[in-house]
């Protein structure tokens, strides 16, 4: 998927200054209970690559082998460098911020947080008793001093003395004087906000996802596709294994760039195709350096001299730079495309355009819940507004409709017909497709017979007594169809309860709460195989992509029927007790299926992914599609020493078909600096997209391993990268000062969070079907939404100025934010809560009146218009249609609300900020004795 590689022409800026050592006074703490790149001809697909002079990458991998091909680095390649001054912020200075070597023995290497092989639940648990260097404590699960006592299943969940710390009392912290994510946000955007960021240099940080920037694309790929732990490799095997922060990039090769952003330029070479090395299939891009008057060019990856077409023949100016350097998008840019040639196609044909099934489950639950009803009506809307690009008048994209309950119903909606004609098949152990012709048609031509239809299906399903339903025969159709059809496409799938019917794929309940907190419970997370593990295959093969809407009223297994999505790069969207109410309800639900451009892609190689992706061995990396939204998070490592002169690069293509049916290949650039400094790498490092990579890597480890192992690891993990830190980057300071880089002074907050997660919390208390779906949400999220899921917006409605255009500065996600006499809005991506504390008499129905039915003229007032822009706005930004909950104070709906809180105790299991800050610090002092 991405190849990370060695010397290009940009120049590596000094490295800036020292990070900010935070102290924070505190009496003696207490105890607290890589790869071949991107595709080829014949079989596309994206991979990494690395030249021979690397290091190799913070220890021992996460799982599986190092990646194959060549290692990063290599000799300069002698470029013009295409670097400038870096962009505002401090001078840059190259000193490590050194003091006297501390006591005790060398930060040592623990490898990966969850170490085992690679895929889905390949994580080992590590052995009794593995210990660590000479004078330390045991490993995971075993470091750490007395973690007894804990509130069930967190290590981070502390007894005693209030405040979560056991022991004597100690002086109380002031929570204004320990690191704010809030003031962190704030200050960025305050230094970076409104800034045109351009990535002309070398191993630039950029800003936070939270802040509004511009991006101008000068040799580098925008954030907005890739983002990185740290961007300053260390060189070497010692100092990766010593510092222990993981390197790896998150990747979202398709993602929206803002209206004042230009798009992606496409290159088209005709019949030719694409430039690509010969040795490592790199394609051309601003770290090849063209030589010998411009007739061959050194690969920026491998270093192989290849011969440059005649037809790509350009003379060279007096740098050595081609003079065409500007009008080629693939020299000058850090991401663009490539038209594809036949080549890259299957079976060596053009690619038919997709198709969207649509699959209703029409049971006797859904009929007289009225979801039936509600689905037809919303798909006549929304089918209006089917993808298609710009100046084209009608989407190329194709639909069919399928209903079902324990048989399957295909629909004929040719154009020419007066009615739609329904076909059965009740023999779903051998699932075929009754009809070819007439059943993917062309919206445009067949509106007024798919009207009809979806006007009748809920009446003609108005009487049915039948509650069973199957699911396994329903993607089987689906695959048949678009095998029949000779294209790829998408399913979406509205289903209600669990399929027990009598067919392949039948599940039964095995939820089990006695599994919960034992070395158990991790099956309740693990998918049943079989028949789903061979569907997924199916699916990937044929480029068949599954949503799936889910409306339970009880326990789905949602672990197994999400597995079939979570490996096509598909979605799982979940609504819980649906209730159908015409006012409110409809647009919640479907809006997803609207006009969002999506790709289908034949396949990725790469090192370690964390994704909605489908691996057939532990390198070639499959998705059956990819949209806007979806992430992937790829580890890397190297396996020899890096050079600071020539840095390392790293390139992403993804072989993917656009909607109108052409082949595309999206390509991404990325250098990053590196450094025999550790203070350059921790100042380098973005936390936002640590979180990312350590929400994936426990997400996909509890598979395998017990809870209460996956969370020790994260603190054993975020204790050995802040120790390592403080023993050799920071200035001598008293041992009861916590010092944390300045780049990672909110890591602790959010590793905290990350433990309070439905996953990742042992309570019986939480749904399985809930905690399923949350894990895999964050598999493909990438490091916008893995950033606010782990620290929600809690936002002060109740004083803003209504004169001001700008949103309201969020506060501490605590409780001791709240007021009694306020109003907060709270949201995280995926719920949102509007808290009352003002209004705690008055009924909620009044509440929704008075802030938002602006339809009567006395309730529109500046407040409630205000409000509502915020909420319409925060919507409109987040991937997910998020439903409103209106919570008052002291009521019992309250609680749900309060768990979103992360700064203070979680109300299943979990320490506060400032007791888990307290015990991360005990813990880095045992480290350094």
């Amino acid at each position: 998927m991405y190849d990370g590689s060695a010397p290009g022409p940009m120049q590596s800026p000094p490295p800036p200054t020292s990070s900010v050592q935070q102290p924070f006074q505190t009496s003696p703490p207490q105890a607290m209970g890589q790869p071949q790149m991107s595709p080829g001809p014949q079989s596309p697909h994206m991979s990494p690559q690395m030249s021979p002079q690397q290091s190799p990458m913070s220890g021992p991998p996460m799982g599986g082998p190092p990646m194959g091909g060549p290692p990063m680095g290599g000799p300069p390649m002698g470029g013009p460098p295409m670097g400038g001054p870096p962009m505002g912020g401090p001078p840059m200075g190259g000193t490590p911020m050194g003091g006297p070597q501390m006591t005790g023995p060398p930060m040592a290497g623990m490898g990966r947080p969850f170490p085992g092989p690679p895929g889905p639940g390949g994580f080992q648990q590590p052995g009794p008793g593995a210990a660590g260097p000479p004078g330390y404590p045991q490993q995971a699960g075993q470091f750490g001093g007395n973690m007894a006592g804990h509130q069930p299943g967190m290590p981070g969940a502390f007894p005693g003395a209030p405040g979560g710390m056991a022991g004597p009392p100690q002086k109380k912290l002031d929570p204004d004087s320990i690191p704010s994510i809030t003031q962190v946000i704030e200050d960025d955007q305050v230094k970076r906000g409104g800034q045109v960021y351009s990535t002309n240099i070398r191993g630039q940080i950029p800003p936070l996802v939270t802040t509004d920037f511009t991006v101008q694309d000068q040799g580098n790929a925008s954030p907005r596709f890739m983002r990185c732990t740290t961007y300053s490799l260390p060189c070497t095997a010692d100092l990766a294994k010593q510092c222990q922060v993981p390197l790896a990039s998150i990747i979202k090769p398709l993602a929206n760039l803002p209206e004042n952003e230009t798009p992606l330029y496409v290159v088209n070479h005709g019949e030719t195709g694409p430039i690509r090395c010969n040795r490592c299939k790199a394609y051309m891009c601003p770290y090849m350096q063209f030589i010998d008057g411009g007739r061959r060019y050194q690969c920026g990856f491998c270093n192989c001299v290849n011969e440059v077409p005649v037809f790509y023949f350009q003379h060279l100016d007096h740098m050595g730079r081609r003079v065409d350097f500007y009008e080629r998008p693939e020299l000058s840019l850090g991401s663009y495309e490539f038209v594809a040639t036949l080549d890259y196609c299957k079976n060596n044909k053009p690619p038919n355009p997709p198709a969207y099934i649509f699959m209703i489950d029409v049971s006797y639950n859904n009929i007289k819940s009225g979801l039936v009803k509600l689905i037809c009506d919303e798909l006549k809307n929304l089918l209006e507004h089917l993808p298609r690009y710009e100046g084209v008048e009608a989407s190329a994209i194709k639909v069919g409709f399928v209903t079902y309950n324990k048989v399957l119903h295909f629909y004929n909606v040719k154009s020419a017909l007066a009615q739609p004609q329904m076909m059965v098949v009740s023999d779903t152990a051998e699932m075929f497709v009754p009809l070819l012709d007439g059943f993917l048609v062309n919206y445009q031509d067949s509106r007024a017979v798919i009207s009809n239809l979806l006007d009748q299906i809920p009446d003609m399903f108005a009487d049915t007594n039948e509650s069973e339903t199957v699911f396994v025969p329903v993607i089987q159709a689906g695959v048949e169809a678009f095998k029949a059809a000779e294209c790829s496409g998408k399913l979406f799938i509205f289903q209600s309860s669990m399929p027990t019917a009598e067919a392949p794929g039948k599940l039964k309940n095995r939820d089990d709460k006695k599994l919960v907190n034992t070395d158990k419970e991790k099956t309740l997370f693990q998918p049943q195989k079989g028949v789903y593990e061979q569907l997924s295959k199916e699916c990937v093969a044929q480029g068949c992509c599954v949503d799936l809407f889910l409306f339970p009223n009880q326990y789905m297994d949602i672990a197994t029927m999400a597995d079939v999505p979570s490996h096509t790069g598909g979605s799982v969207y979940k609504y819980n007790n649906f209730q159908y109410v015409p006012a409110c309800q409809g647009e919640s639900c479907l809006s997803i299926t609207d006009t969002t451009v999506r790709g289908l892609p034949s396949g990725f190689r790469a090192t370690e992914f964390f994704g909605a992706i489908h691996m057939n061995n532990t390198t070639d990396i499959e998705m059956a599609a990819v949209d806007c939204d979806k992430a992937l998070t790829v580890e890397f490592k190297h396996d020899d020493t890096l050079s600071e002169e020539t840095g390392a690069h790293m390139q992403c293509a993804l072989l993917y078909t656009t909607i109108n049916g052409q082949r595309r290949l999206r390509i991404h650039n990325l250098s990053l600096n590196c450094s025999s400094q550790l203070s350059e790498l921790y100042k380098s490092c973005e936390t936002d997209s640590l979180i990312n990579f350590f929400s994936k890597s426990a997400c996909r480890a509890i598979l395998n391993q017990p809870l209460k192992t996956v969370r020790e690891i994260l603190v054993n993990q975020t204790a050995h990268m802040l120790a390592c830190y403080r023993k050799n980057c920071a200035s001598p300071s008293a041992a009861s000062q916590l010092i944390l880089p300045d780049a990672m002074k909110v890591f602790p907050v959010y590793i905290n969070s990350l433990m309070k997660t439905a996953p990742l919390v042992g309570s019986t208390e939480l749904s399985t079907d809930d905690r399923a779906h949350q894990r895999l949400l964050i598999m493909g999220m990438g490091v916008e939404e893995t950033q606010l899921l782990l620290y929600p917006r809690l936002t002060p409605l109740h004083n803003m100025d209504v004169s001001i255009k700008t949103h309201p500065a969020p506060v501490r996600c605590s409780e001791e934010r709240l007021t009694d006499s306020g109003m907060f809005l709270l949201e995280n991506g995926h719920s949102m809560f509007l808290w009352l504390g003002c209004f705690k008499s008055i009924p909620p129905r009044k509440v929704f009146l008075f802030f938002f039915q602006c339809a009567l003229p006395e309730l529109d007032n500046p407040l409630s218009n205000k409000v509502r822009a915020i909420i319409n706005d925060l919507i409109e930004k987040r991937p997910n249609s998020m439903k409103l909950h209106i919570v008052r104070q002291k009521d019992k709906p309250e609680m749900v609300f309060r768990q979103f809180l992360v700064e203070d105790k979680g109300l299943h299991g979990g320490a506060s900020y400032m007791d888990f800050l307290c015990y991360v610090h005990r813990e880095i002092r045992q480290l350094l004795t």
